[in-house]
């Protein structure tokens, strides 16, 4: 069988064009997921979450919705989100 699939590429979502509810929805499932060891010091929910929003804000992260598994993630521009620590 020789068909010819499209790839159906990501779509960058503007954390602007969502509803509060879900930007908060998208950043604590991406909190929840992403598993990172933030040091010595455990932070809360709330302050990953404030973290994930400002970095957001700042260009420093983006969202991105896949059609193909019909998942939303976020992603760093070129390494920001680590670069830059928790406060």
């Amino acid at each position: 069988m020789d068909e010819d699939v499209t790839r159906l590429e990501p779509v960058e979502v503007p954390y602007t064009a969502l509803s509060p509810e879900a930007l908060r929805g998208v950043i604590e499932a991406f909190v929840l997921r992403e598993g990172t060891d933030y040091g010595e010091r455990e932070y809360s929910l709330e302050h990953k979450c404030d973290a994930v929003l400002a970095q957001l804000q700042r260009g420093e992260a983006r969202i991105f919705y896949d059609p193909e598994t019909e998942s939303v993630t976020l992603e760093a521009q070129a390494g920001a989100v680590r670069r830059r620590p928790l406060p």
